[in-house]
């Protein structure tokens, strides 16, 4: 501890700064509790169905018909893989709309010729702005399928040309690099069957294909991955989607449903204006404008997550790709957070401003910077003698303690109600991946969500390039035991 003169206001600043920093962690570590709660509570109230043949029975007469909007730009390596999955889909009515997106590789050309398209005519509506239409392409062999080319305008204006070409009442948004399971789309709907009044919109979980083996665009073995950031990854998306939007949806205040897979009502998408352009979290975004509208219309309404429902999806195995996401995803929250900062705390918008918006705040906003600052700053003062070596111990224990506790509950959920790893070792990995990634990845994390501030604060705009490696196709292997 080095011997220095200090003022008093520069003690009482020092003390002051250590507080904040590790008060906001406590609020963070509080909040994540509540969450863990409220997901157990969720699962336990509302099981998952085993059988997808059960909801077949309950719910596929008063099933409504479906448009899956699959935007695509320079998906040519995995295009054909991922439609064909989107194909060979279990529901009643649906039909895949694939937008090429201006793509410069050859996925127009993989589309056209893997599956024998020609121009067709169809009338479609303008009612929410984006890039002209080249043309439409299906062929009489496959009814469910309609291609979409367009001049390029990013994600959320090939969704917006993907929502005024369809017809159904619900439209299913996801990513064409994606594997939806055969029976997400009768889960999905399920909330739509038994709240048709109600609900707004559904977001199902996303897991990390990495490792696992697939044949003809399905996941058929469940496998771990042995790249290391893949691995971090599935931890991540466990608490994400386990525990965070399992219980903010609980709560009633889920504010994200992922691009990758969510339903929405396609009349309510319309009225909002469909997806905002100039943003990169238009996903986030869209479900912020429909709590706005509906409470602006003062209407009861429900925005959910269901587990059961999964997407399969590539995760970055290189630093530079992952960082390029993680910065991009909290640039697109900051944005969503500004576009609607007038919620925050406003009575108008009940739980969504108070709770909604102020986990945002507290999560988002104010998250990366105070852990970043404490790990830098309470070392620093404690060797500098103001700081007290107890306040010092307290923020480390508590930050990596809760951590690893956070992730060890979540695999603890979902073991007991989705068991979707099927070996006791699988568990023993992630286990040990929850207290490693504590060490080095969690700060690293941290760094990559400040450069995304930093970009977000220079107004950067674009998605930046994402390097894909295709899915891995495989020999079939025995089920995945569910």
């Amino acid at each position: 501890m080095m011997d220095i003169e200090w003022s008093g206001w520069a003690v009482a600043s020092a003390e002051i700064i250590a507080l904040v920093v590790i008060g906001t962690g406590l609020l963070q570590i509080g909040f994540y509790i509540v969450q863990l709660g409220f997901a157990g509570l969720s699962l336990a109230q509302r099981p998952p169905v085993v059988r997808s043949s059960q909801l077949w029975q309950r719910y596929a007469e008063q099933a409504p018909p479906i448009a899956v909007l699959a935007p695509a730009f320079n998906e040519e390596v995995t295009i054909v893989e991922s439609v064909n999955s989107l194909l060979a889909l279990h529901y009643p009515d649906f039909e895949v709309i694939v937008i090429n997106d201006g793509s410069k590789d050859g996925t127009l050309a993989r589309l056209l010729g893997h599956f024998g398209l020609e121009r067709v005519d169809r009338y479609h509506d303008l009612t929410v702005q984006h890039q002209p239409i080249r043309g439409l392409y299906a062929s009489p062999r496959l009814p469910r399928l309609l291609v979409v080319d367009k001049e390029n305008g990013g994600k959320s204006d090939a969704l917006n040309a993907g929502i005024n070409v369809a017809r159904s009442p619900l439209f299913c948004s996801i990513d064409a690099d994606s594997l939806l399971e055969s029976d997400a789309l009768i889960r999905a709907v399920r909330p739509f069957v038994e709240e048709p009044e109600k609900m707004v919109a559904v977001g199902g979980t996303i897991r990390l294909a990495n490792g696992s083996h697939i044949a003809a665009g399905r996941v058929t073995s469940v496998r771990l991955p042995t790249n290391f950031l893949a691995l971090v990854q599935i931890m991540e998306y466990l608490r994400a989607f386990l525990m965070a939007r399992l219980a903010l949806s609980r709560m009633q205040v889920l504010t994200v449903i992922s691009g990758a897979f969510g339903l929405f009502r396609r009349r309510l998408a319309l009225e909002v204006g469909g997806y905002s352009h100039g943003t990169v979290g238009e996903d986030m975004e869209l479900v912020v404008k429909l709590h706005r509208h509906m409470r602006d219309l003062k209407q009861e309404y429900r925005i959910e997550f269901i587990p059961e429902p999964v997407c399969w999806t590539e995760a970055p195995e290189d630093l530079t790709i992952l960082g390029r996401q993680r910065s991009r995803w909290q640039r697109g929250a900051l944005e969503t957070f500004a576009k609607h900062r007038d919620m925050l705390f406003n009575p108008r918008y009940g739980r969504i401003g108070f709770i909604g918006f102020g986990q945002v705040m507290i999560v988002d906003v104010m998250g990366p910077v105070v852990e970043v600052v404490g790990y830098a700053l309470v070392p620093l003062l404690w060797a500098v003698g103001l700081l007290a070596v107890e306040y010092l111990l307290a923020f480390l224990a508590i930050t990596f303690t809760f951590g690893i506790f956070v992730s060890v509950a979540t695999l603890i959920l979902e073991e007991f109600e989705l068991r979707r790893f099927p070996r006791a070792s699988d568990l023993i990995i992630l286990t040990a991946v929850a207290i490693v990634e504590n060490f080095g990845y969690r700060q690293l994390s941290n760094l990559w969500r400040i450069w995304g501030m930093f970009q977000f604060f220079r107004k950067k705009q674009g998605w930046g390039t994402m390097t894909r490696k295709g899915f891995t196709s495989a020999e079939p292997s025995p089920p995945a035991r569910t």
